[in-house]
């Protein structure tokens, strides 16, 4: 840990709420389509279009908004009235504007290390430009992080392009996320650190089995990031 020099957030769930508003929309999106089907079946159509998409439109708010109107047009053959389309729509375009109040602990901690420590913060996450940018703004956290990073995924290779941006080796880097598939795995498998803190929900693309390392720190609350640093 003494060899630390960069500590990387991700943003969604980590810094503040996102998938609650996603399965709130999922929920309303059910009840939108329920004459076509029972909400289930629809979440798994919706699910698998995703995943489909995902190629394609990469994460967030209106890839997530295509694959809804995608699933209304599948489940209805075609039939949906207009109406119920724009529904949908207005649905998916509410996701752009959702709070990003940060969790609690969270503006205090980045408060304390950029005070009393000499780390390097930045942030790393995936999705749609625009939105996450003006997520980061809305929040008001801006101020803490020197580089904002903002991918199409979250792979290894991205890791390593941001490894050499920032010229430092893996075992510089400590990843702060709520995401084991995302924000963690990928960086222990480079010789990283990663400090997972799970979220009170997590998008079914996210859930993977978890394992132990030597690298890893698990904490439940983002304020005992302190005691880690």
């Amino acid at each position: 840990m003494d060899n630390i020099k960069v500590v990387a957030f991700d943003a969604d769930d980590t810094l503040w709420e996102n998938q609650t508003y996603y399965d709130e929309a999922e929920k309303r999106l059910g009840e939108i389509l329920q004459e076509y089907g029972d909400p289930e079946t629809v979440l798994k159509d919706l699910f698998s279009i995703e995943m489909a998409n995902m190629q394609i439109f990469g994460y967030g708010a209106m890839a997530f908004t295509l694959s809804m109107i995608e699933t209304a047009l599948k489940v209805s053959n075609d039939t949906i009235p207009a109406a119920k389309i724009h529904e949908i729509h207005s649905l998916g375009k509410s996701l752009l504007h959702i709070p990003s109040t940060p969790l609690p602990g969270v503006a205090e901690t980045l408060e304390t290390l950029q005070k009393t420590r000499h780390y390097r913060t930045i942030v790393i996450t995936k999705g749609n430009m625009l939105d996450q940018e003006n997520k980061l703004e809305r929040s008001g956290l801006k101020k803490y992080f020197s580089h904002i990073e903002i991918v199409s995924d979250k792979t290894p290779e991205a890791y390593c392009r941001l490894l050499d941006f920032l010229g430092i080796e893996s075992h510089e880097l400590l990843m702060v996320g709520n995401s084991f598939k995302s924000d963690i795995a990928p960086v222990l498998t480079l010789g990283g650190y990663g400090v997972h803190i799970p979220f009170k929900t997590t998008w079914q693309h996210e859930k993977t089995d978890e394992f132990d390392h030597p690298h890893l720190f698990r904490i439940s609350e983002f304020s005992e990031l302190c005691k880690i640093l």
